[in-house]
């Protein structure tokens, strides 16, 4: 139990440049928790240089960080110490776990696994982590995926690995390698995807478009893989850049939606078709926090096994089906 009962002021360290202000609130307290760390941001309490600050913001060295009174915490929040881990999803987490060191894990998330809590969400990988915690210290979240998607997730052991890992993908050291089955086919064979986005819509609608205001910079490299006809694709994509919702945003954009992607356009797909987002982060190389290089590699997902299937296309390692096959640029 740490109490921390007075307002203090931070610098930023020249290797955090460039990093999101929320990730930098993580890396610093990730024993704090999530939804009390958003209520703080979202009432002002924390600010940078005086002035209030998005979760989303980038942040340069030597700027101040006004951290308010964050009173006693640990790493559990109050729902985990409400409700602790079920032996039914302790056993589900390890059954995840792909990789793991002193250093780090690396889980394969199944699809419609939720990664943090929000509204009407109860059930959420970070409520699990205890189950994997070791010597009393839970591993910590490094970056997401969508509840949908399914994938390779990282987890830090310690916080010295957390920040290393973030520091990583900040500065794009990462390199992942998602599937995608779309509707239809893209005009070309492979190229980049270089579209803004940024959030728009109503609260509770929002979707990511080029048209937002806050739109930034937004880079996807692709290449086909295989095609079903004129139905649908098999896609590879490798994100340069790390937006929420890039890759489906950018495919519904080019005219292919990802199949079973109802907020992006993928609503009218064949009948019959099995269910679920046709996206899985199958593999992803990483600088490990004590030196080289991690490559860790996932079988593909069930839902993904069958909609190859169905459009009588294998999962077999054809050309831009595996990271090697790809140019070294990283996200």
């Amino acid at each position: 139990m740490r109490e921390l009962s007075e307002v203090r002021h931070l610098r930023i360290a020249e290797g955090e440049a460039g990093w999101r202000f929320d990730r930098w609130l993580r890396a610093h307290f990730p024993g704090l928790p999530h939804g009390r760390l958003m209520k703080l941001l979202r009432t002002g309490q924390f600010r940078l240089d005086g002035r209030r600050v998005e979760p989303a913001t980038r942040i340069s060295a030597g700027q101040i960080v006004r951290v308010p009174p964050l009173g006693p915490f640990t790493g559990e929040t109050e729902a985990r110490r409400a409700s602790p881990v079920s032996e039914r999803d302790a056993r589900l987490l390890r059954r995840l776990v792909v990789y793991e060191d002193d250093d780090l894990l690396v889980l394969d998330k199944p699809a419609g696994l939720a990664v943090q809590g929000g509204t009407g969400t109860r059930r959420h990988l970070d409520g699990m982590l205890d189950a994997l915690a070791r010597d009393g210290e839970r591993p910590r979240l490094v970056h997401r995926l969508d509840r949908d998607t399914a994938g390779l997730l990282v987890l830090a052991r310690s916080a010295r690995a957390a920040k290393e890992l973030m520091h990583a993908f900040q500065q794009h050291r990462v390199r992942k390698l998602y599937w995608a089955i779309v509707l239809g086919r893209p005009e070309r064979e492979e190229g980049v995807i270089d579209l803004p986005l940024g959030k728009a819509g109503p609260r509770g609608e929002e979707r990511m478009t080029p048209h937002a205001p806050d739109a930034r910079r937004a880079r996807t490299r692709f290449r086909t893989i295989a095609r079903a006809g004129r139905a649908a694709s098999w896609l590879g994509l490798l994100p340069l850049t790390g937006r929420t919702h890039q890759l489906r945003a950018h495919c519904a954009a080019i005219g292919c939606p990802i199949m079973g992607d109802f907020k992006y356009g993928g609503k009218e797909q064949p009948r019959d078709a099995p269910e679920g987002l046709m996206l899985q982060a199958i593999e992803l190389e990483l600088p490990h926090p004590r030196g080289g290089t991690l490559a860790i590699r996932a079988e593909p997902a069930k839902h993904i096994r069958q909609g190859l299937a169905f459009f009588g296309l294998a999962p077999e390692p054809l050309y831009g089906s595996r990271l090697a096959d790809w140019p070294s640029e990283a996200q």
